[in-house]
């Protein structure tokens, strides 16, 4: 019983956040548009969680948070993170070969272990682990070489830091109104730490976390992001920071309907759990991540994908296996997914589609092994022809039930050759004599219905 009051107590503040976070915006869309067009155009981002937590493979930092295991348990742990077989070049080749325009990489998670050499206390990989060197810049520099922008997760929250207020999940060490010194000393070692990290790796991204523990006042919200665009006008930060980010971002739940704001990100796992955990097998399928992706970049979003690193810093070959099979995926149908605009209004296809930004193609994406046609409705357009993409060869298509005297358009049926469809998701493009043209109506005896 106590474990289902759990779980619905997790579902409820999901929720809860989520809309939170989601319904608040105190950045003016129109300022930002110019420097957000790369991550409208990127579509796949790779998470990384890395850090100490890997070494037992156990949740990272909620596990002493929730009191899985004891803190210091929980912190033996920096002695047996080696990286050993850390290859930045391999995971950054690793991260182009799957198609990603962008990665993320976990600077610091709510431990408060740092993977820099930071001067702000020294609870960092390199002075605290055997693996006793810098993580970041040699993953960046080849992120970089490879023109794959690299994005800063970044903890707000600090549960190992004797000035931060939180700790175990039913204690805290002070509440911030009574002690309002010892929160400004926080705020001077957390600002310290993002001024290293924005002077020595100048992040394309910033991605927060745990702001959902004090206010924007609080934390000083808007004052972090002037700091940040003062390093770099151009970069981008997430949802996370009390309403002062450029875009949103869902965690793990695959929005029902198109989220409102203008840009937004899908974070999911590739199994059920962030940082590399040995028992957690529950690894989604090649066509299960393609088609979250596929329906992400329908709606207007990205997707950023999360992979967990060992102890040693090797890849889960699993994890390996996940990112070649979408690399092949979108080397062969790329040009339905990158670069392109939110696809059709629900009920013209069932199923995903995309445009391209000059609206007169259209993108549908169909599940592998299908016998019935393609269906499409209310497309006024003229067709100039249509394809699998990875094929050039033209497909027939009919049109059902359209009346000479009436503007409602009729029924398009597309019939794919089992010869033309991907094993896992087929993309049709449908070229048209102009600008996408859809009609809206209800389909009554008048013309103009």
């Amino acid at each position: 019983m106590r474990r289902k009051l759990s779980r619905l107590f997790m579902v409820l503040f999901t929720m809860l956040y989520t809309g939170y976070a989601q319904a608040q915006h105190r950045v003016n869309p129109d300022e930002i548009k110019e420097k957000m067009q790369w991550f409208a155009d990127a579509k796949l981002g790779i998470f990384i969680h890395y850090g100490i937590y890997s070494v037992k493979g156990i949740d990272e930092s909620w596990s002493f948070h929730n009191k899985k295991i004891s803190y210091p348990d929980y912190m033996s742990q920096l002695k047996g993170f080696t990286a050993s077989q850390y290859q930045p070049d391999e995971l950054a080749e690793l991260i182009k070969e799957s198609g990603a325009r962008y990665a993320v990489m976990t600077t610091k998670h709510h431990d408060g272990v740092a993977l820099w050499n930071s001067k702000y206390g020294p609870l960092n990989v390199v002075q605290k682990t055997p693996a006793k060197r810098d993580l970041l810049k040699p993953l960046y520099n080849a992120l970089r070489a490879r023109g794959v922008k690299a994005g800063a997760y970044f903890s707000l929250i600090d549960w190992s830091h004797a000035d931060y207020p939180g700790f175990l999940k039913d204690s805290s060490r002070y509440q911030v109104n009574a002690q309002p010194a010892k929160w400004a000393k926080y705020l001077t070692f957390m600002n310290g730490q993002l001024d290293e990290l924005a002077k020595q790796y100048n992040p394309d991204l910033w991605w927060f976390d745990g702001d959902w523990e004090h206010s924007a006042e609080e934390w000083k919200a808007s004052a972090v992001r002037q700091k940040l665009l003062s390093y770099n006008p151009n970069t981008i930060i997430n949802g996370r920071l009390q309403g002062f980010g450029d875009y949103d971002t869902p965690e793990q739940n695959f929005p029902v309907s198109r989220p409102n704001y203008n840009w937004w990100e899908l974070c999911m796992t590739i199994n059920d759990n962030w940082g590399y955990q040995p028992q957690d097998t529950n690894f989604k399928t090649p066509y299960e991540i393609i088609s979250i992706f596929t329906d992400a970049v329908s709606y207007g979003g990205n997707l950023l994908l999360d992979i967990g690193p060992k102890g040693d810093g090797s890849i889960p070959p699993q994890e390996v296996n996940m990112l070649k099979e979408l690399g092949a995926w979108n080397k062969k149908n790329g040009e339905g997914v990158f670069n392109t605009i939110a696809g059709m209004p629900q009920g013209h296809y069932y199923g995903a589609s995309t445009l391209s930004k000059d609206s007169t193609t259209v993108y549908l994406f169909v599940p592998a092994k299908t016998s019935a046609p393609v269906l499409v409705k209310g497309l006024k357009n003229n067709i100039k022809k249509i394809s699998v993409l990875g094929s050039d060869t033209p497909l027939s298509y009919k049109i059902v039930g359209k009346i000479s005297w009436s503007a409602v358009p009729g029924l398009l049926y597309i019939p794919i050759p089992e010869n033309q469809q991907d094993k896992y998701m087929s993309v049709i493009k449908i070229e048209l004599n102009g600008k996408l043209d859809l009609y809206r109506g209800k389909g009554g005896f008048l013309t103009n219905e």
